[in-house]
């Protein structure tokens, strides 16, 4: 035990030079002899790995006793395995270790494949399309089955190849986005992948194998090569459509403790546990994810393993970005140490997560990837909560509006605008959360009004607007999207939400039935207005970098906030902001029942969005200092 106890210190004290001399549990094959290794406690005894002929029941076909060299345990097996499975097992249960690559059914054991004869036709010619800042994207979260589920015309439902198919590539293209941010992807643990043929559902924050694909969105979760190729066939259609694709990444917990991979190779290591109670016992694990335990990202072995697999979603998979879950339980050096490695790589990979926990993390939190320490990780975004809360009301309560439901909350939106970073005309004691900027450029800032953890925004403006009416309704929903589109954050959306989704009210839905999460691609030929509306708004940001100017200090010199009365706010961006090419840009957004009378600097200007339609080649023509902009709806001149 004594042993155990120092190695475990002088592991946790060790620092990332020394830890990159250790290797995780990998498996190394040829038609001769394959070999296996572990990173386990130096004093375990009875250490094996087992062959099988299946990944899923049997017999053993062969045990092995594992030897402890160099710091891994290792064992080599003679001759041709290729298409068995395998497990390493400690005497706290069987697993596939905590790296592995490919799994057989439900994850429980590892796969020996040759992982080269998994890429598709073409896949060493495939590219990241361009993208030259942050500021250029427009991210879109989705959910692959609540994307395709209910899609006539899908031929792959709720899987990985919904994706390359024509009417979801048509789709994505024509609204205009750039970036999809696919919710977990790896293989998790709530949906048995053995009784497919049976409605489940589930949204994957419950991590079992962090660097193989889900089974359940494969055609077929037996056979483990077929969950890569259909990952890699998913990806490299996007990138021909000139699509990003970013991976939602939970490192901060698993699906448990006792049955976690980690746990059953290295039993406590790789989590954060309380201080003792004064009779010196254990007083349990951390909590901070709100998920039973959270991981200790500052360990040299976690984030060893954080950076590796990170790399190798890159390398492997074509990853052009990482949203990470709840990214205040990590560590700020473990986050920037991933920004630096992914930067070597290649520098235009988006990393952004939530800034913020679920609970109290047993770590400072000064030392915490929270929202109020993004100033210390260059190169990383968070969501903002700010603009979120101001247009739709806060997190806590639903049934409480925002501004787009008559609070006064035009400073809080007013900080969303400018991308959280600090600006003259923003006073922060009148900001809802943030009492000071927190951003240092605002491509760090995630501008959203929701996603896939709240109440979409069809169902939040029900709640909170009691009577709302349908036509009242998409006038808001418009509204709403066109501060965030127009803002100089990162522009985010939830999939579906230019059909006009509904979740039929429910706020956590990551278990709800296809009925709640599904979208409604009807709606898209019934509020043709809606998803013109979108797709002309985000062409309009494409369109002038005006509206995505990406660096602070252009921001200060060229957004202006113009008086408003109460229930508008009014912007400029003067000057051919970002050489544009139109000289002027005024965004008037009027959140009040009544329509608004404005002053404007005196000039000739082309209404471009008026009363909810968006055409950049003009719908009117506004002279002189004064201007009206109709009630719950946005008016954008150009001059």
């Amino acid at each position: 035990m004594k042993k155990l106890v120092l190695f475990l210190l002088l592991m946790t004290m060790t620092t990332l030079a020394t830890a990159q001399d250790f290797r995780f549990d990998e498996m190394t094959y040829s038609p001769e002899k394959t070999t296996f290794k572990l990173f386990a406690p130096a004093d375990a005894k009875n250490v094996k790995v087992r062959i099988y002929q299946e990944g899923l029941g049997g017999k053993t076909l062969k045990t092995i006793k594992m030897q402890y060299v160099d710091g891994l345990w290792t064992a080599t097996v003679k001759g041709d395995l290729l298409g068995r499975f395998y497990t390493f097992d400690m005497g706290h249960g069987e697993c596939p270790g905590v790296f592995a690559k490919a799994v057989g059914v439900n994850g429980k054991r590892a796969a020996i494949i040759a992982m080269a004869q998994t890429n598709p036709e073409g896949w060493e010619r495939d590219q990241r399309p361009v993208c030259k800042s942050p500021a250029d994207l427009v991210v879109y979260e989705m959910h692959h089955r609540d994307f395709s589920i209910a899609r006539e015309d899908a031929k792959n439902k709720g899987k990985f190849l919904a994706l390359t198919e024509p009417w979801a590539i048509d789709h994505l293209k024509a609204l205009g986005v750039n970036a999809i941010h696919i919710l977990p992807s790896y293989d998790y643990g709530s949906v048995d992948e053995t009784k497919l043929d049976k409605p489940q559902y589930n949204w994957g924050y419950d991590p079992v194998n962090y660097n193989v694909p889900e089974g359940g969105y494969s055609t077929d979760p037996y056979r483990p090569e077929v969950r890569i190729r259909e990952f890699k066939q998913m990806v490299q259609a996007l990138h021909k459509a000139g699509i990003r694709v970013i991976l939602d990444v939970v490192y901060n917990h698993t699906y448990d403790i006792e049955h976690s991979n980690f746990q059953r190779t290295f039993p406590d290591y790789y989590y954060r546990k309380l201080a003792t109670v004064p009779d010196g016992s254990p007083s349990g694990y951390s909590n901070g994810s709100g998920c039973g335990n959270e991981t200790a990202s500052e360990k040299p072995m976690m984030r060893r393993f954080m950076l590796e697999s990170v790399k190798y979603w890159m390398d492997e998979y074509h990853i052009d970005g990482f949203r990470f879950d709840l990214m205040g339980c990590h560590d700020i050096e473990t986050m920037n140490q991933i920004r630096q490695m992914v930067d070597e790589k290649d520098p235009s990979v988006f990393i952004y997560g939530e800034g913020w926990s679920a609970g109290q993390c047993a770590y400072p939190s000064e030392q915490l990837g929270l929202k109020a320490n993004i100033p210390q990780m260059p190169g990383i975004a968070a969501f903002s909560d700010e603009i979120r809360d101001a247009l739709r009301g806060p997190f806590s309560d639903d049934t409480k509006p925002g501004w787009l439901g008559g609070v006064n909350e035009e400073e809080s939106l007013k900080f969303g605008i400018v991308g959280a970073i600090r600006h003259p005309q923003v006073k922060m004691k009148k900001v809802n959360y943030a009492e000071k900027p927190w951003a240092v450029e605002p491509t760090q800032m995630m501008s959203y009004v929701s996603c896939h953890d709240d109440m979409c925004l069809v169902d939040r403006l029900k709640a909170s607007i009691p009577g709302i009416s349908q036509e009242e309704l998409i006038r808001l929903d418009l509204l709403a999207q066109t501060a965030v589109f127009t803002s100089q954050g990162v522009p985010f959306m939830l999939s579906g939400e230019e059909l006009l989704r509904t979740k039929l009210g429910v706020h956590n839905s990551f278990e709800s039935p296809d009925s709640i999460n599904h979208l409604d691609w009807a709606n898209k030929k019934k509020y043709p207005q809606v998803f013109a509306y979108y797709k002309n708004l985000i062409a309009l940001r494409q369109h002038h970098p005006a509206f995505r100017l990406g660096n602070a200090d252009l921001v200060r010199k060229h957004l202006e906030f113009l008086q408003t009365p109460k229930g508008v706010v009014a912007f400029r961006l003067k000057n051919y902001a970002g050489r544009d090419d139109w000289r002027n840009i005024i965004v008037i957004l009027n959140a009040s029942k009544k329509t608004q009378q404005l002053t404007i600097p005196k000039g000739t200007y082309v209404a471009v969005c008026r009363d909810g339609v968006i055409n950049e080649k003009g719908l009117a023509t506004i002279e002189g200092q004064q201007t009206e902009v109709s009630a719950q709806s946005a008016l954008i001149l150009h001059d």
